[in-house]
C-alpha cells in the first residue's frame, strides 16, 4: 500500500506540473544553463541517466539515486568544455546517513566567457545605430544546492533538491544615462524517484526539475525550463550470465519540458573486468546535439574509490563538447 501511495502522490504531483507547464509556450524559458549536461558518463550515454545515476553525480539529474550511493563519502567533479566559449564547472559531496538517507551539497557555475557589449545610439553615424560599449563584466551562473534521499525499501527511493539559482548578465546603460543591473536569483527544486523490479537489474526512474515561480524582467514573465523526464534500463548480460565484473546496460529516457518538444534520449555502457567502461548514446529531437561517445576508468588507491570519466559529443555548427570528471569515494 505504501508504494502505491507513493506513486499516487507522484501521479498527482506529475499532472499538476503537466497543467503549468504550457505546451504551446516554446523556447521562451530563461536560465537554460540548467538544462547542460555536466557529467561526462551521463553525456556519453545521451543522458539517457535517469534511472541509472547513482551517488553525488545524481544529484544532477535524479536525486532518487542519491540513496544508492556505495560510500560513506562520496564526491564528484565535473569540468564541460561547452560551445561557443562557454565553461562548465560542477561538483557535489553527499554523506550517507545509513537509515536516516543520505544528504549532499552541490555547485554548478558557468563562466559565459567574453561578451562584447552593444548600446542603442540614434545619434550614431554607424548604418547599423548602435556602438560598442567593449567587454560586459560580470557576466555568468551559478546553483548552489541541498539535497537528500532515501530508500524506502530495497527497491524504492525517492529524492529531492532545493537549489539557489542564478544568472549575471551585465549591466544595461541607456541613452539618458540610466544604469541597470540584469541578473535574477530564484529558489528551483527538483524531485525523483527510483524503483528497481529486481528482474535483471532493470530499474525505472521518474524526475522533475527546475520547479518554480517565473522570473519577471521588465514587463515580460519567464518561466524556468520545468522538466519532467521517465526512464528505464536494464542490464542485457543478466540474460546470459550474472558475472558482476562485466554490465552491458541500455538505458532510454523520455523528456518533456515547457522550452522545447519531447525528446528520447538513447544510451549504452559495457563495463568490464570491473575497471573500465565504454559508453555511448544518442539523442533525438536537437538542434545541434547528436550522438557521443566516452570512456571511464575505476580503481582504489589508499582505501579510496577512484572513477575518471570522459566524453566527446558530436556538435552541428559549433565545436565538439568535452567533459572530464573524478570521482572519490569512501
Amino acid at each position: 500500500m505504501k508504494k502505491i501511495n507513493y506513486l499516487f502522490l507522484i501521479v498527482l504531483f506529475t499532472s499538476s506540473i503537466f497543467a503549468q507547464v504550457g505546451l504551446n509556450k516554446l523556447a521562451q524559458s530563461t536560465m537554460n544553463f540548467q538544462l547542460v549536461s555536466i557529467s561526462p558518463k551521463a553525456s556519453s550515454m545521451g543522458e539517457a541517466f535517469y534511472s541509472i545515476g547513482v551517488g553525488s553525480e545524481s544529484v544532477f539529474y535524479n536525486p532518487a539515486g542519491l540513496s544508492l550511493t556505495k560510500h560513506q563519502y562520496d564526491v564528484t567533479l565535473n569540468y564541460t568544455q561547452w560551445i561557443a566559449d562557454i565553461n562548465y564547472l560542477g561538483g557535489a559531496v553527499s554523506y550517507n546517513l545509513d537509515n536516516y538517507g543520505t544528504v549532499a551539497l552541490s555547485a554548478l557555475t558557468v563562466d559565459y566567457g567574453t561578451i562584447y557589449g552593444t548600446q542603442l545610439d540614434p545619434l550614431s553615424s554607424s548604418p547599423t545605430g548602435y556602438i560598442e560599449t567593449g567587454n560586459v563584466s560580470n557576466v555568468g551562473a551559478y546553483s548552489f544546492g541541498l539535497s537528500y534521499a532515501k530508500s524506502i525499501n530495497e527497491k524504492f527511493s525517492i529524492g529531492g533538491n532545493v537549489r539557489l539559482v542564478g544568472q549575471n548578465l551585465g549591466t544595461n546603460t541607456f541613452v539618458s544615462g540610466i544604469s541597470k543591473e540584469n541578473k535574477a536569483t530564484k529558489l528551483v527544486f527538483d524531485a525523483g524517484v527510483l524503483y528497481n523490479t529486481g528482474f535483471k537489474n532493470f530499474r525505472f526512474g521518474m524526475a522533475i526539475r527546475n520547479f518554480s515561480s517565473n522570473i519577471k524582467r521588465e514587463e515580460i514573465s519567464e518561466q524556468l525550463p520545468l522538466t519532467f523526464t521517465m526512464g528505464g534500463a536494464i542490464d542485457v548480460l543478466k540474460f546470459i550470465n550474472d558475472n558482476e565484473n562485466d554490465e552491458l546496460t541500455f538505458a532510454i529516457d523520455f523528456l518533456h519540458s515547457n522550452s522545447y518538444s519531447e525528446r528520447i534520449n538513447i544510451g549504452a555502457e559495457y563495463k568490464f573486468l570491473g575497471m573500465v567502461s565504454l559508453r555511448a548514446g544518442y539523442q533525438t529531437n536537437r538542434d545541434i546535439a547528436s550522438w557521443s561517445a566516452g570512456v571511464g576508468f575505476y580503481t582504489i588507491l589508499s582505501d579510496y574509490n577512484l572513477e575518471v570519466n570522459y566524453s566527446f559529443s558530436k556538435m552541428e555548427i559549433f565545436n565538439n563538447v568535452n567533459r572530464l570528471s573524478l570521482n572519490i569515494g569512501l
